[in-house]
């Protein structure tokens, strides 16, 4: 059995485990990509129209809670491909489930910033 490390080297570890699953998701995972443009993009409007830093935690965060699915979503595909090309039912609805969880991700993301951004109009629909 491999030593485990403890303390800070355990944790300098584990930032370049993650800081690896970063880069391979976004070498492999177009949505990955474009969903990153995005939030790029969105941070300095998110600046801009929050009127507190709870509202920008609300516009940023869902974007990272959008990123984190979709590195999840692509984990699992890659799980699900690794163990061949032929179709499995099983395989099929794990992928489906995967992306599923990407689009409740996004509607979530619409409805903060929708919601943020009708507030900053005064139409009051809420």
């Amino acid at each position: 059995m491999k030593p485990k490390h403890k303390g800070f080297k355990r944790l300098f570890n584990i930032a370049g485990y993650s800081w690896n699953g970063i880069k391979a998701c976004f070498k492999n995972e177009v949505a990955f990509r474009q969903e990153l443009g995005v939030m790029l993009i969105s941070i300095p409007l998110a600046i801009w129209l929050a009127n507190s830093a709870v509202e920008f935690i609300l516009l940023v965060g869902c974007l990272i809670l959008l990123l984190a699915i979709e590195i999840l979503n692509t984990a699992i595909e890659m799980l699900v491909d690794r163990h061949g090309d032929e179709w499995n039912e099983l395989s099929g609805l794990a992928k489906d489930m995967g992306a599923a969880a990407v689009l409740v991700m996004i509607i979530l993301c619409v409805f903060v910033w929708g919601a943020i951004i009708v507030s900053r109009m005064n139409l009051n629909f809420f």
